[in-house]
């Protein structure tokens, strides 16, 4: 069963309640809670708009660069006039340009560029994925087991219902006469026996909503509750699918794999952007200029004139061929060479563990199955005994003991229940969050 559809089910089945007045949350409010509050999300997403305005730069890189110039230089003593000859006199001269330039060739360096930087972000966005999912299962973990200690209070609670019933009734029996005082011995030491464990299955219950509302990142605690439909809604009939088919369906959804491949990508277009460096750079530029010059002493053009006759354009083609480089290059393409194996070292090393993660969660649904059907069918059992005690209790054939016993035994197989429960809805979401 999809994460998501999941939630859609505890939508449909339980009611929302209003966060502000009772502080009671559905799943689908505390996922959404988790993932706004959650610091290394909002980490992670400042890395991935990191890495897409390096991705948006590399594109930029292919426009024309277009740049203005200004200067003003003051000499003094001799310096060159306009008949080209030096003289001792001071002079000034004032120059202003703009040019561009614009790369037509350089071993498609920034083609790869483009690639690499998009593979980044591509995986950056893919750890996010990831990061979010993982915050969803910790979120998803917590509430299902605030739900299986909500469960086992309930039971705690009806246990100590039931015996403070019929403790009241045997009390009724000796008031009468019919029943001796020491019958009240066994019922109250088993009252208070079952007052203690409400009281541990309360403060079990408590750690399990502050554990909830802290990996939510919430402020207040106090009034924090959850609300949810039972924990069948959450479990999927259906047949469990294979481990093999799970894991194919994971190579191809799950974001620390995708992650990995652009991962993969990057490295493999950085060795070409290494490679590239050996390729000769062609640039093609423009240039427009124009100055005005002022020497001591004599007449000078005005400053509009000396704009207007100055003015000198000019453009051309430049070639680089690198020749030595002390190197760099070859030793840039060993260290991107190497980038590359240990990149796929580690995209196998993820493919294990995932492989790992999906067969581990497999067969531990299909134990969590087992318990639970077994657990079942030992309710029924433990519930007729329970019922088959009490009837030979009422007619003097068994002793309060037993009868103590049989109740024991149901309140174990009802808790028992509850965890296979919710532990089989647990390992159903595993496998549905690895699949998808």
């Amino acid at each position: 069963m999809h994460i998501r559809t999941l939630i859609i089910i505890l939508l449909t089945v339980g009611s929302p309640h209003p966060a502000a007045a009772q502080q009671k949350y559905t799943l689908q409010e505390c996922i959404g809670i988790a993932l706004e509050n959650n610091r290394n999300i909002r980490q992670q997403e400042i890395g991935r708009q990191q890495r897409e305005i390096a991705y948006n730069q590399a594109r930029a890189d292919l426009l024309p660069g277009l740049s203005a110039s200004a200067g003003q230089n003051f000499i003094f003593g001799r310096s060159i006039g306009l008949n080209n000859t030096y003289e001792n006199t001071n002079s000034s001269q004032t120059s202003f340009g703009i040019g561009g330039d614009i790369t037509l060739f350089d071993g498609l360096r920034m083609k790869h560029n483009i690639d690499a930087r998009r593979a980044d972000m591509q995986a950056s966005e893919a750890d996010l994925e990831k990061m979010r999912d993982d915050v969803i299962m910790s979120v998803s973990t917590a509430f299902l087991q605030a739900l299986l200690n909500r469960e086992l209070l309930q039971i705690a609670q009806s246990q100590i219902e039931t015996t403070q019933a019929g403790l009241q009734q045997r009390s009724e029996l000796v008031k009468s006469g019919k029943m001796a005082q020491g019958e009240l011995c066994e019922p109250e030491a088993q009252l208070a026996r079952e007052e203690l464990n409400r009281v541990q299955a309360e403060n079990s219950l408590k750690l399990s909503l502050l554990d909830l509302a802290q990996i939510m990142e919430l402020e207040e605690f106090d009034r924090f509750d959850i609300v949810a439909p039972p924990a069948e809604t959450l479990i999927d009939e259906a047949p469990l699918l294979r481990p093999e088919a799970v894991y194919e369906s994971a190579l191809q959804h799950r974001p620390e794999v995708r992650g990995m491949h652009h991962r993969l990508e990057s490295s493999e277009k950085e060795l070409l952007i290494a490679r590239s460096q050996y390729y000769p750079t062609l640039t093609f530029g423009v240039n427009m200029s124009t100055g005005y010059y002022r020497m001591g002493g004599r007449d000078n053009t005005s400053f509009g004139s000396q704009l207007r006759n100055n003015m000198s354009n000019s453009l051309g083609f430049n070639l680089r061929i690198p020749i030595f480089s002390k190197f760099q290059i070859r030793n840039g393409i060993r260290r991107a060479e190497l980038s590359i194996t240990g990149t796929q070292l580690e995209l196998d090393r993820t493919k294990a563990e995932l492989r790992k993660r999906i067969e581990q969660a497999f067969h531990n649904a299909t134990g969590a199955k087992s318990r639970w059907d077994a657990a079942r069918k030992s309710i029924e059992a433990s519930r007729e005994a329970y019922r088959f005690a009490e009837e030979k209790y009422g007619n003097g054939r068994a002793s309060s003991y037993e009868l103590f016993l049989a109740k024991n035994s149901l309140a174990q197989v009802l808790g028992e229940e509850a965890q296979a429960k919710y532990e089989y809805a647990f390992r159903l979401k595993i496998l549905a969050l690895l699949r998808d």
